[in-house]
């Protein structure tokens, strides 16, 4: 598709026509929401989470009623997760680039093209949708006959088209494809980046006879013990055991520090940088006496809320971790610390787009100077786990062999061959846990993988 001299070049200035806003037509609230989401993420680097938070997320997206945003929802995830099949496939039907301020045609090209290439929306219908969208915002009127060309090309070619694209690209950016390479090896990086593509499974902690509830959801039981359900048909709080508490969503490898504990009953643990809560929740069903410290006052209502559901007691402290100074040294500590969050891309496809190598390694900082402030807590002979969910090294093996090597108070204490059921393949050399999106492998992704994850169990010497 050539983008004409005039095209590129007209001016608007002086002119008294008003683009059309598209107000009333059928389905564009959703989509306009979804590409001005898709430029706030992609543009000005911010998390999704918060511009879909249903009381506090962007205006445009609060404004749609529930099943416009869950529509908003899907697009945003698919034009993140496949957003350089996208871009290949686009860049294919130009003669030449977009202009580079052309932002916000960008956005709505691939609004589009994840609906025509990956969703069940009808190719028509992404595409009038598109083109209505384009007419109606001044900065885009002028190329409504360019995005029409495009995604009608791009619906009639993408049976063929779409798989070699796919194989052509990781959909990812440079920066976390070379630092997953760096790290895992090429063979493995493909595995986990093959991942990322497929939306990931809801897991459940249950807190008994997780046989009982796997059949109650229509899911299965992991070799970890915990509860999986490949397609979640309903709202998590309208499933049965939810307002009595008897489980919490957790992914299966989220779940896996807080046993490294081993037996807490009557121990003083505390759960550091604990909202919202599943690892506090861990430790309260085992009998263990918890200080859940949290520093956010939204996070620890949250964290509240959820214990108070689940009919579990822990203290909640409301403070920075780097200044709290608990009254006695604890039995064993939990620091599950703030992190680049790279391990949880299949939940959270906006992370490679949102973060950066530089991220990584402040991060990796910040986590080296909280550990230092949970160590002090912990009595002679005590235990720590530290954790995160993260894919790179710098914020786990890295940083936690210049740990030791500062620390001599502190030696690994190494996670044994059948200490907890299903982890042997996630245990190194060195008895660190180390998880990633390719584990658990299955023939059908919805059943495989599980977040990335970093746990190493610690122990302070005797007399220190």
């Amino acid at each position: 598709m050539v983008l004409s001299g005039a095209q590129r070049h007209r001016s608007h200035a002086g002119s008294r026509h008003i683009p059309d806003d598209g107000a009333g037509t059928p389905g564009l609230a959703a989509r306009r929401a979804a590409a001005r989401l898709l430029a706030a993420v992609v543009d000005k680097k911010t998390p999704l989470d918060g511009l879909t938070d249903d009381e506090h997320g962007h205006p445009d997206y609060r404004a749609l009623d529930p099943r416009d945003r869950a529509l908003a929802r899907a697009i945003l995830a698919t034009a993140l997760r496949f957003r350089m099949t996208i871009s290949a496939l686009i860049d294919r039907r130009l003669d030449r680039p977009l202009p580079s301020n052309a932002t916000a045609l960008a956005h709505i090209l691939h609004v589009a093209a994840a609906q025509i290439l990956f969703l069940d929306v009808p190719d028509s219908a992404a595409v009038n949708l598109a083109v209505v969208h384009a007419k109606a915002d001044p900065r885009t009127e002028r190329f409504s006959g360019l995005v029409n060309g495009v995604l009608r090309e791009l619906a009639r070619r993408k049976e063929r088209a779409l798989p070699a694209a796919l194989a052509e690209s990781a959909d990812a950016p440079a920066w976390f494809v070379e630092r997953l390479k760096a790290a895992y090896g090429e063979e493995e990086a493909a595995r986990i980046l093959a991942m990322h593509r497929s939306e990931a499974p809801t897991d459940f902690t249950v807190r008994s006879d997780p046989e009982r509830w796997a059949e109650a959801f229509g899911g299965f039981v992991l070799p970890t013990g915990s509860v999986r359900v490949p397609h979640l048909d309903r709202p998590v709080p309208d499933l049965p055991g939810f307002a009595d508490g008897q489980w919490w969503v957790q992914d299966a490898a989220a779940a896996l520090p807080a046993r490294l504990l081993g037996d807490v009953a009557e121990r003083r643990v505390a759960d550091l940088c604990a909202a919202p809560g599943g690892k506090t929740a861990q430790l309260a069903a085992a009998g263990a006496k918890v200080t859940a410290v949290e520093a956010s006052a939204n996070r620890r209502k949250r964290l509240a809320s959820n214990l108070a559901r689940l009919g579990l007691e822990a203290e909640i402290v409301e403070e920075d971790l780097t200044k709290y100074a608990p009254a006695a040294p604890f039995d064993a500590v939990l620091l599950d610390a703030p992190c680049s969050s790279t391990g949880t891309v299949r939940r959270h496809p906006d992370i490679p787009w949102t973060k950066s190598a530089e991220d990584v390694v402040k991060l990796a900082g910040v986590q080296a100077r909280l550990l230092s402030h949970a160590a002090d807590m912990i009595a002679p002979g005590g235990l720590l786990v530290f954790s995160n969910c993260s894919l790179d090294p710098a914020e786990g093996e890295d940083m936690i062999a210049g740990f030791l090597a500062s620390r001599t108070d502190f030696v690994r204490d190494p996670a044994q061959p059948g200490e907890l059921p299903g982890i042997d393949d996630f245990v190194n050399a060195v008895g660190e846990l180390r998880t990633t999106p390719a584990g658990l492998p299955a023939e059908e992704p919805s059943h495989a993988g599980l977040d990335g994850f970093f746990a190493v169990r610690l122990r302070r010497s005797a007399g220190t």
